[in-house]
């Protein structure tokens, strides 16, 4: 009789290399059985999250294979799942990378106590961030409410050199069944939409490294500003891969550190917009009520609309008669990504020329992003509705107009993906009417909306109601 293998929980660490969990298994010699679980949490996920990771999920099982392994699939309750398979198996020990959202934190504490309670040698290894949440604190001994000094706090660390890629993974001597994860149709929420998307997909470990690689030989040192220029393809584009784990955090700052002692111009705006998704984290982590209720106790009583409105769902077919809102929200139906200048400004005019609640925005993100992160999202929504932490201030209002006029001046962007108006429409615009349900009735020759709610009226609906400080 051999040894008794471990069974290595895979969730969002899709990826060989840089991933601290299954370098340990890998270097303790024994079988080792990868598993991915469509559990209570995953199986919750909106449709784009849940149809992207299971692509995912089976792109990383090619690569498992490669080292001599296999991923086995298996759909149900975490824990009554992961007993099965340690039944079948004879499997001692569980070993899974570390999570730091609320939902994943309480599935992973109830296996990791009750696994406990059978003898079983279960624990998580951390690899999703740069540092552990708690490892930041300030001088008082709490944790930063606010970026800046946060970032001032970690930027000097050392961070570990991310370790390669296992060449071999010891199988165990029989193999655990594995369900089909294809007969899940994890794209059926997408329905037609999963079509258009797909071509716009990253997939998979080595396509994240080369797309760091392409960033940073021939992106990185305009990044302070073509970040911002939304009809330039000058971000890193890493969001989609690091909300999966396929590519490690440590990579991409290893990659972006020698880039700035090289005296690259972006690169130390690149390590920032790292450490700004550790600050997420380190929020997540410290106050995880910020994934779903206001951060800030004070804005309980502010009088946004929770209501799914003509105004909300015009938002949200991205006919709100404001160009770059619906451009952004447009971008997002046919790439299953929206860019980040746009992302504040479609969040800006929800939740204040609409005043409508953060938490509808959040929800819609959640279903529609494939690059979906529960850290990431909270934090940019609370961030733009003013009631998170280290809020844009209360009082500022993005005005979409002025916004085109900084970053989409010639209009670029808007007509790549607004067909309405444009007597020779191109394709990405086009593709829009086929990604969208069909019950929303949308033709690109429809005439383009006037605005539901206007720029400077809007700004002076929302500036009367924040202006009233007892709320």
């Amino acid at each position: 009789m051999g040894e008794a293998p471990i069974l290595y929980w895979v969730r969002k660490d899709l990826r060989l290399a840089d991933n601290p969990a299954l370098a340990e298994l890998a270097r303790s010699g024994r079988p080792v059985i990868p598993v991915f679980i469509l559990d209570e949490v995953f199986d919750a996920y909106g449709a784009a999250p849940r149809w992207r990771f299971g692509l995912g999920a089976q792109h990383f099982a090619s690569a498992l294979e490669k080292i001599g392994s296999r991923l086995t699939f298996r759909r149900g309750q975490a824990l009554a799942t992961l007993r099965a398979l340690i039944a079948e198996t004879g499997a001692d020990v569980v070993h899974w990378g570390r999570a730091y959202d609320p939902d994943q934190v309480a599935r992973d504490k109830a296996v990791k106590a009750a696994l406990t309670e059978d003898g079983i040698d279960a624990g998580s290894v951390a690899g999703h961030l740069l540092f552990e949440p708690w490892s930041a604190e300030t001088g008082t001994g709490g944790f930063y409410r606010v970026y800046t000094p946060f970032w001032k706090s970690v930027r000097g660390r050392d961070v570990a050199a991310p370790e390669s890629a296992p060449s071999r993974l010891a199988a165990p001597e029989t193999w655990p069944h594995s369900e089909d994860p294809a007969e899940w149709c994890l794209g059926r929420s997408m329905a037609r939409g999963a079509e258009i998307v797909a071509p716009y997909l990253t997939l998979g470990e080595a396509a994240a490294k080369d797309r760091l690689d392409r960033f940073i030989a021939e992106k990185v040192d305009a990044y302070d500003t073509a970040r911002d220029l939304v009809a330039e393809d000058g971000t890193s584009g890493l969001s989609e891969n690091l909300a999966w784990g396929e590519i490690g955090p440590r990579t991409a700052w290893a990659a972006g550190f020698q880039a700035f002692e090289a005296g690259r111009a972006g690169a130390e705006t690149f390590l920032k917009e790292l450490v700004w998704r550790e600050f997420a984290y380190h929020l997540v982590w410290h106050t995880p009520h910020i994934t779903e209720r206001n951060w800030r106790e004070d804005w309980d009583r502010f009088p946004w609309n929770g209501a799914e409105t003509a105004e909300v769902t015009a938002w949200k077919r991205g006919r709100t008669g404001m160009e770059f809102v619906d451009a952004g929200m447009r971008e997002m139906y046919v790439t299953g990504r929206m860019h980040n200048r746009s992302r504040m400004i479609v969040a800006s005019y929800l939740t204040k020329h609409l005043m409508s609640h953060w938490k509808i925005g959040l929800g819609w993100f959640a279903e529609c992003l494939v690059d979906w992160d529960p850290a990431s999202n909270a934090m940019g929504w609370q961030w733009s509705a003013g009631s998170g932490p280290d809020a844009t201030p209360y009082f500022r209002v993005f005005n979409p107009e002025t916004q085109v006029e900084k970053f989409d001046r010639n209009g670029t962007y808007r007509r790549r993906w607004i067909a309405e108006g444009q007597a020779d429409p191109p394709p990405t615009a086009l593709a829009y009417f086929d990604a969208v349900p069909r019950g929303w009735t949308m033709s690109a020759k429809d005439p383009y909306p006037a605005p539901i709610v206007g720029a400077k009226p809007g700004r002076e609906r929302a500036l009367e109601a924040y202006g009233n400080r007892d709320f």
